[in-house]
């Protein structure tokens, strides 16, 4: 079959065709040259009745298959078809019942072998599925996490915490007979409210830090970051019933009410600004009411307010002097209380009072910026959004992530779907942000750090995680933050995506395996060029032809790019493409 080596150039070996015969059937298929000791892999790209074109690959070591050729065999080495043990060093161990391999699918170019990858290789790091719509990109991800607990029996994996945000709800069915593994449990949840079998998604509203509230008020300005740390300050302040907050209730109050008498407005304006305030915030110590003792009389804060015959407040520096008595209170020290629990309209509250505070309503401009904020959080407290905020019971973050990945009755859940099918994709997308935050918060608090690992896997990421003003507002990504930090602490991404050259390019650059199934658009094809050194031209062109369930695979948990059929999903998604004639007809 392979005779003597005619031509050597660069990584291109071209050897006799000893047999005469058009063997298009060894077409892709591997050889080894043999040298001495050394075993050098190729791949046989052309096949004609006269000689092989084998491109060199890498060379085989005893136990592994290292990329790359430093020095070409010479021309005296001899040449053969890979054999089976070796061929298991590039297509993966054929003993995929073990937590060590995990099955991918069927290899198209030796008959009979699966393509396997090392467990903790592709799922210890970043990964990206990709592929142009209808090229089996959902039935491959329902494949592969059934895959991971269908067939091992050493041991059941018992302690993963993969959380599935399912854009299109589409995965339910595919996930349904996990139950029947002993120890395997699947939790679901849902955005459509109406939905008996699965909960509701519910984040506590107390959860939200000053970054998940720009995100969810979709702010593009740093600059009201400072208001949204004075709303969660004050949120506390308003709504603790520590005897030590009213101190700070009247310090606040005081300070905005100060602000207002020295602002220069006509004492109409004045008096106005400030009964509106005071009638809204107040303490049993400061209020319309509260009583100004001075000499030979005395009157309440509203009576002081009153103007004269000349359009002047007479009274305004009792009024100065009675405030001056409640601004002692230092806030730099801290709040007093632990965790506490209050919702949106809570937050509402507070963030009024700290847009008086910030002196908006004194400059035009901040208040149009600023008001935005009001406008956006008024709209979400009184649209079907903010049933996505009720949790009736006080949690802490650390209990409800435990009980995220729990069933009702507290046996663990290894999967949690969220079906996002019922909200708009910018709701779901400051809902995913918000809890891929929430989960990166937990993992880098514990200890030992990437003891409770979670992966977070995203139905068409190409929506969510791209180049959006988080950068600019926040000075992060949270994406792309836990794309470069998450891996230390056990927090993994997962990418679906039929767009890669949307997706954020500093969170693909940070991915480490690959299944790409067909894919048409230059752009696309160019980003995936470019995220490994180990795809070829020839990978790209094979790229544009793959059937669908057949995907191109690469990284670190492979060899070598290889070419894998995944066989169907048992059940199958909810992604099947509409029988129009069915449906006409």
């Amino acid at each position: 079959m392979f005779g003597e080596i005619k031509d050597i150039t660069d990584n291109l070996i071209i050897v006799n065709n000893k047999s005469g015969k058009l063997e298009t059937n060894l077409l892709n298929m591997h050889v080894v040259f043999t040298e001495g000791n050394r075993k050098i892999i190729g791949e046989i790209i052309k096949v004609d009745i006269e000689e092989f074109h084998i491109m060199l690959l890498g060379e085989l070591k005893e136990t592994y298959f290292q990329s790359g050729i430093l020095k070409v065999p010479t021309i005296n080495a001899s040449c053969r078809l890979i054999y089976k043990n070796e061929l298991e060093m590039l297509i993966g161990s054929q003993d995929y019942a073990s937590k060590k391999s995990l099955l991918l699918g069927s290899s198209i170019n030796y008959e009979g072998y699966k393509v396997t990858m090392n467990m903790n290789d592709f799922f210890s790091h970043h990964f990206a599925i990709i592929g142009n719509t209808g090229t089996g990109k959902s039935c491959g991800v329902a494949r592969i996490i059934q895959n991971i607990f269908y067939y091992n029996n050493e041991a059941i994996p018992v302690n993963a915490h993969i959380i599935l945000f399912d854009i299109y709800g589409e995965y339910h069915s595919a996930l349904a007979k996990m139950e029947q593994i002993p120890g395997i449990h699947v939790k679901n949840y849902t955005t459509e409210v109406s939905d008996e079998k699965a909960e509701i998604v519910a984040i506590p509203p107390y959860f939200l830090d000053v970054d998940d509230l720009a995100i969810l008020l979709e702010v593009q300005d740093s600059s009201l970051l400072a208001i949204l740390e004075k709303t969660l300050q004050y949120v506390y302040i308003f709504k603790s019933t520590d005897p030590k907050s009213e101190e700070y209730k009247n310090d606040i109050i005081a300070k905005c009410l100060m602000d207002i008498l020295s602002s220069g407005r006509n004492p109409t304006q004045i008096r106005d600004q400030i009964i509106s305030i005071l009638m809204k915030y107040n303490t049993k110590t400061l209020n319309l009411d509260s009583e100004i003792v001075q000499p030979g009389y005395t009157r309440t804060v509203r009576q002081c307010l009153n103007i004269d015959a000349q359009g002047k407040i007479n009274a305004i520096q009792f009024v100065i002097d009675f405030l001056a008595n409640f601004t002692k209170v230092d806030l730099e020290t801290g709040i007093l209380g632990d965790t506490f629990i209050y919702n949106l309209e809570d937050i509402y509250y507070a963030l009024e009072f700290a847009l008086l505070s910030e002196g908006t309503f004194t400059s035009q401009s901040m208040y149009e910026k600023a008001n935005g904020l009001k406008v956006r959080l008024h709209a979400i407290i009184n649209s079907s959004m903010r049933r996505y905020f009720d949790v009736p019971n006080p949690i802490s973050k650390e209990e409800y992530i435990k009980r995220l990945f729990q069933t009702p009755m507290r046996e663990p859940a290894q999967i949690v779907n969220m079906n996002f099918n019922f909200i708009d994709d910018r709701f779901a997308k400051v809902l995913t942000k918000i809890y891929s935050r929430l989960f990166f918060q937990y993992a880098t608090n514990l200890n030992p750090r990437g003891s409770f690992p979670i992966h977070i896997i995203l139905e068409e990421a190409h929506r969510y995680v791209n180049k959006d003003s988080d950068t600019d507002v926040l000075g992060y990504n949270i994406f792309d933050r836990i794309t470069k930090e998450g891996r230390k602490y056990g927090v993994i991404m997962g990418f679906i995506t039929q767009r890669p050259s949307e997706l954020s390019a500093t969170a693909l650059s940070q991915c480490s395996n690959f299944i790409v199934f067909r894919l048409f658009h230059p752009e696309d094809l160019k980003i995936v060029s470019s995220i490994s050194a180990n795809v070829t031209v020839r990978d790209l062109e094979k790229v544009k032809t793959l059937r669908p369930g057949m995907a191109l695979a690469f990284g670190t948990s492979f060899a070598l790019p290889v070419i894998a059929k995944l066989d169907l999903p048992d059940p199958q998604p909810n992604s099947n493409n509409i029988n129009v004639t069915d449906t006409w007809f």
